[in-house]
């Protein structure tokens, strides 16, 4: 038998995988708190629900990552409160934040995410644990189709100069 082919939740973490996996609730914990505030200032429905569809990702994903911290011994990171849902009339317009704003921070979330868990993947030891990335960087993914299309759909999303060859 091979090194760690045993049951590999009965194998020890190695510090790239806690760190890996300590870093992402880190992070996950903090957007979930800022996609809650930035569902205060949306206005637009569909926006709204993938915020929602969001939140409830990153709650899965906590709960999971959680649970195998603990398991490990390992401290959690301190989360910062939930937000309140309030009235986005209520907010002033000079300081409320802009729905393709909103989507454009997502976007960068998701992508950033996606590179998390594809390094997370490359460093893990432990099967289950590269498998779990592996499930949220299929997660992260589909949260970025529906994201571009719904900025494609709403006229958002910003393109950089397209590149035309001349003949």
């Amino acid at each position: 038998m091979g090194i760690m082919s045993g049951n590999q939740q009965n194998e020890p973490l190695h510090y790239g995988e806690v760190f890996s996996l300590w870093s992402y609730l880190y992070v996950a914990k903090g957007n979930s708190a800022s996609y809650q505030t930035l569902y205060n200032h949306a206005g637009d429905k569909e926006l709204k629900r993938l915020l929602e569809e969001l939140i409830q990702g990153i709650k899965q994903e906590t709960k999971e990552i959680e649970e195998i911290l603990k398991i490990n011994g390992v401290a959690l990171p301190l989360a910062p409160p939930e937000r309140p849902v309030a009235d986005a009339e209520d907010i002033p317009v000079g300081a409320r934040v802009n729905d393709p704003e909103i989507s454009a921070a997502i976007s960068l979330n998701i992508a950033q995410g996606l590179v998390a868990c594809s390094q997370a993947i490359g460093q893990s030891s432990r099967e289950d644990i590269a498998m779990l990335f592996g499930q949220f960087h299929m997660n992260k993914a589909q949260a970025g189709a529906k994201a571009l299309r719904l900025n494609k759909e709403k006229g958002w999303l910003v393109i950089p100069p397209t590149h035309k060859t001349t003949k």
